[in-house]
């Protein structure tokens, strides 16, 4: 649902990774007085999924993405950019796909295809957090947050991994307050691909917390409270994107 929101307090939107829901920013707090909105990515392509992000609210907001979620703000940004007054990513990775990649998410939608979501959700389990085996109470946590998102809404997300393309050229082209995120020991995105992202982006602050995981706003709520508190006080005092008179920019060749 698109909602009206005040000027003066922007909206922040939350975009989750794979296999992730709202629950994934239980614990993370932000200042009084901004509306929060939560997106679920249920499209089955990158393009698709920003419009998601974007039809979410009306107006200028700040977005919020945790690995695919964060891929989909980048492509929220080449789209329109007037619309991002910040963006906070963590977890994620802005280049191309490798060709590994595709024959995991090929394999895992071949999974979910024959009824074995479970093995999937298992699958990703071990990279969600600091240590392969997680604790038990960890885990299962992500194992009920993964089957709360479900095997449909699971294929689609593998489908738009599989479009995704380099957004490096994008990046650079960002006009607003941004912070990035990394967990020193995400198995999945690591802190390089981070500093890759933050060197990109005009004026990017880069936090990198020691000992989190890919699931940064569990293992750390309070690093990324903060990194947020931090970000909405420079989108208060940073005047807004001016308005884009021309075309939406072409997609970056495949």
């Amino acid at each position: 649902m698109t909602r009206s929101c005040p000027p003066s307090l922007p909206p922040v939107v939350m975009v989750p990774g794979m296999l992730c829901d709202a629950s994934l920013w239980s614990e993370v707090v932000l200042p009084e007085g901004h509306p929060v909105l939560h997106v679920e990515l249920t499209e089955p392509d990158i393009g698709a999924m920003a419009e998601e992000l974007l039809s979410s609210v009306s107006g200028p907001f700040v977005a919020v993405g945790l690995s695919l979620g964060a891929v989909v703000a980048f492509e929220a940004l080449r789209r329109a950019p007037e619309r991002l007054l910040g963006l906070c990513v963590m977890s994620t990775n802005a280049g191309a796909p490798r060709p590994v990649q595709y024959a995991a998410w090929q394999a895992m939608d071949g999974l979910i295809a024959d009824g074995r979501f479970a093995d999937v959700v298992e699958q990703t389990l071990t990279g969600m957090f600091p240590v392969p085996q997680p604790p038990a109470q960890s885990a299962e946590r992500y194992r009920r947050m993964a089957h709360a998102v479900g095997p449909e809404a699971a294929r689609s997300q593998l489908a738009a991994q599989t479009t995704r393309q380099d957004m490096i050229g994008v990046l650079r082209t960002a006009r607003c307050p941004a912070v990035v995120l990394s967990g020193s020991r995400d198995a999945l995105c690591p802190p390089d691909f981070h500093r890759v992202i933050a060197r990109a982006v005009p004026g990017a602050e880069l936090r990198e917390v020691a000992g989190a995981g890919h699931l940064l706003p569990w293992h750390s709520p309070s690093a990324v409270s903060a990194a947020l508190r931090g970000l909405l006080v420079r989108v208060r005092e940073t005047p807004p994107p001016a308005p884009r008179t021309s075309a939406h920019i072409p997609p970056p060749a495949a």
